[in-house]
């Protein structure tokens, strides 16, 4: 199989590292064929950063390792996911004269584009992605695609994502260590969004909210552009902590309670039901009401919605389409019917979609931010536009550049 048959998503998350190995040999038609799917413990990372190089290199080598064996091949780059509270969106725009006959050619789009992005970015942080919303030729608005049309004047609109420097660096550095290039950084939610989101919903207006473990993570798509990001600072971990606090047991005795027997509905349990707990140390088991546990849940689930439901708000647009959860949080019982009576809205749990091969292994809210950072990653071969940025040069070097100049009291080998 040739290297460049071969397209790999990287999920770099807090609370697993997901290997998502593709064939794309067959070109666009056909899909993409699922030929490995590695997955490992995620240590290392809070809330989308990540916090120990060391441990975060050896969740990774675990993960691609799993998932080369499973496809028989081995790799050497992966479009790699980002999120987080240092990720931020802003709209920008710009406006140039159309060159020569008036007629826009792509020379023009892309002069329009850097006019758009050439905004006051702080040092400390880097451009991620520019997206086109809508351009303008003269009085002529809402354009999707405007080359080919006439006029003497071309605007832009762009939603423009950056993030820290200093952890787009980590984590570039972090696949390094582990044997990966890193052909691309791409925010989780967009990658998600590639997964689960039909082309009607990003046109009519839709919100992906994808409940990771440390974050929960917006992206709202109207007319099909990304209108609106946002990162909230809650997700799966903070039910889970609530748990070990409120039963008095281990952060991973919680987590599985969570995944065997949570709900964020405390009417739908048997109020009798009860739950064995397993004893550390020696100590007897011990038996709960399971309503005791789901009450503990339902407070936090609730805030986690009455959090996005406000981001929402303040994005100011029509959601036609409703709102799509993803995310391994977004798996928990209970918590597509409390959002649909909190927001009021049509709600659905995305899956990824038109796979092939080994597609049973990523069919699940889990696996939509890996599956869409290969669906990315491949879009970008097909388009030609794919490319290695982070291997030499590039913004690898850019970043570390920089922080020279902050911290130039650390080692000359730090990065």
């Amino acid at each position: 199989m040739a290297r460049e048959d071969i397209v790999v998503g990287l999920d770099i998350g807090t609370s697993k590292i997901a290997c998502v190995i593709g064939d794309v040999s067959k070109g666009a038609q056909s899909g993409i064929e699922i030929i490995g799917v590695g997955v490992a413990e995620s240590h290392g990372l809070r809330k989308g950063v990540v916090v120990d190089i060391e441990q975060t290199v050896g969740s990774i080598r675990r993960a691609v390792e799993s998932a080369e064996i499973m496809a028989g091949v081995q790799i050497g780059s992966a479009y790699a996911g980002i999120a987080g509270g240092h990720v931020t969106g802003q709209t920008a725009h710009g406006l140039i004269a159309v060159g020569d006959g008036n007629v826009v050619t792509q020379e023009d789009v892309n002069r329009v584009l850097n006019a758009a992005k050439a905004v006051a970015i702080p040092m400390e942080r880097e451009v991620l992605h520019v997206l086109p919303q809508t351009y303008t030729v003269d009085e002529m608005t809402g354009i999707r695609d405007p080359v080919g049309i006439t006029g003497v004047r071309l605007e832009v609109s762009v939603h423009i994502v950056t993030g820290a420097v200093t952890s787009a660096a980590n984590l570039v550095r972090c696949a390094h260590l582990a044997g990966l290039s890193v052909e691309d950084v791409v925010l989780e939610p967009l990658a998600s969004a590639e997964a689960v989101l039909t082309e009607d919903e990003t046109n009519i207006g839709t919100a992906l909210v994808d409940m990771g473990s440390g974050t929960s993570d917006i992206v709202i798509f109207k007319n099909g552009a990304l209108m609106h990001t946002a990162s909230l600072g809650v997700g799966g971990w903070h039910i889970t902590n609530d748990l070990a606090m409120g039963l008095r047991m281990t952060t991973q005795e919680a987590e599985e309670l969570k995944r065997a027997h949570g709900s964020a509905l405390p009417d739908s349990v048997d109020p009798h039901e009860t739950i064995t707990l397993e004893a550390q140390g020696g100590a007897r088991p011990r038996t709960i009401l399971r309503r005791e546990a789901v009450a503990i849940i339902q407070p936090r689930v609730v805030e986690m919605l009455d959090l996005v439901q406000q981001e929402l708000q303040k994005s100011q647009q029509m959601l036609q389409g409703g709102v799509v959860l993803t995310g391994g949080t977004a798996l928990l019982d209970g918590v597509q019917e409390v959002a649909e009576q909190m927001m009021e809205m049509p709600v659905r749990v995305g899956y990824p979609r038109d796979l092939r091969g080994l597609s049973d292994r990523v069919h699940s809210p889990i696996h939509a931010t890996g599956v869409g950072l290969l669906l990315f990653g491949t879009r970008e071969r097909w388009s030609g536009k794919g490319g290695q940025r982070f291997i030499k040069g590039n913004l690898f070097d850019n970043i570390w550049s920089r922080m020279r100049g902050w911290y130039s009291y650390l080692k000359d080998d730090y990065f």
